[in-house]
């Protein structure tokens, strides 16, 4: 029996694929952007998980996004390639990216894949992962519409640009996937969905006040993290995606949750480094390894929880999982209602 607020994840991936397969998604598309969904929800990312899923479904059937799409190379130059994604489903065009930086990166030794007119692609460290699974150092980054206001401003002038890297260390990756902002606006809406407060220092309202409210924070605006430091890397992570793509930057990138037949135009950079090129890879996994250890056994603050490297929170999620996922009530039934309406039976333990 499940817990309560838990449902199989078979079935959970059953019906994701069902409803995007119902509006013309191929079946590879279908499946690799369930998987992704409901991977991030197993690792307790919801903001990144099947919650996305009745938006996806309405930027497909309003024209934004086009299921059926892979991207394009438009500029091939070896280790630099441009993709035009052309409105594609983001998993599948991040996949795609970060298959390339693995291919090129192998015969060059380095290889940038820069992305634009993208849509959202999940939880970028799940791509910088996949590059670190191959031997090769991972780095993957994002922009998305403006969401935060410059140091001492009340105006929104950029967005929280994920970024993530990932190194090989002969077992799981070590992963850092973080947004620029305090808070990541998808965590924002879970928090909304749930009628829960923010933490502190985590958003302004639209006047430039601190507030604890997510509505509030939806219509204002997120703050950095580390202040200024956050948002000079958001600055820079829209420059390097959107200024290299010849994609989007800025307010050219539009509102995720905005006019869903507006494409979403984000731009992606995807970086692979081959650390054969430098030096033998069991040394260098060595080496991570046994800095991940030292630091995992370093020594506690009093009361305060197990040391923790970046990943290990997702790579224990899988470690024990036992085939449930937790899933927000409010998502369970944004999903019933649009299988519903699309006519896709939904699986009896999820009805």
């Amino acid at each position: 029996m499940t817990n309560a607020g838990s449902r199989p994840a078979s079935a959970l991936r059953e019906l994701a694929q069902a409803l995007l397969a119902k509006l013309g998604a191929p079946d590879e598309h279908a499946s690799l952007v369930a998987e992704a969904l409901v991977d991030a929800d197993i690792e307790g990312l919801g903001s990144h998980g099947l919650m996305l899923l009745p938006m996806y479904l309405e930027r497909i059937e309003k024209g934004s996004v086009d299921a059926a799409a892979k991207g394009e190379i438009v500029v091939d130059a070896g280790a630099r390639v441009t993709l035009d994604a052309a409105n594609a489903l983001g998993q599948v065009t991040a996949k795609r990216a970060s298959e390339l930086a693995i291919e090129r990166a192998g015969e060059h030794g380095l290889a940038a894949i820069a992305v634009r007119n993208a849509f959202h692609f999940g939880a970028a460290g799940r791509f910088a992962r996949k590059i670190a699974l191959s031997g090769q150092i991972g780095i993957v980054m994002a922009n998305t519409r403006p969401l935060l206001p410059a140091p001492g401003g009340a105006e929104r002038v950029v967005g929280n640009n994920p970024l993530a890297i990932a190194v090989p260390t002969g077992e799981e990756p070590l992963v850092l996937d973080l947004a620029m902002s305090a808070g990541a606006m998808g965590k924002i809406r879970l928090a909304q969905s749930r009628g829960e407060p923010l933490p502190e220092g985590w958003a302004a309202t639209a006047e430039g006040l601190p507030t604890t409210d997510a509505a509030e924070a939806i219509k204002g605006m997120l703050l950095p993290a580390a202040g200024a430091k956050g948002f000079g890397l958001a600055v820079m992570v829209d420059l390097l995606a959107g200024g290299l793509s010849g994609g989007a930057i800025g307010d050219a990138v539009r509102p995720l949750y905005g006019d869903l037949s507006e494409p979403y135009a984000s731009a992606n950079l995807f970086i692979a480094i081959d650390i054969a090129g430098f030096r033998p890879l069991g040394e260098f996994e060595a080496a991570a390894s046994g800095f991940a250890e030292r630091i995992r056994g370093s020594k506690p603050a009093p009361g305060a929880s197990p040391i923790r490297m970046p990943g290990d929170r997702a790579a224990k999620a899988h470690r024990d999982f036992d085939g449930t996922c937790r899933i927000a009530p409010a998502t369970l039934s944004a999903l019933r209602a649009a299988a519903e309406r699309l006519g896709v039976p939904v699986p009896s333990s999820l009805s």
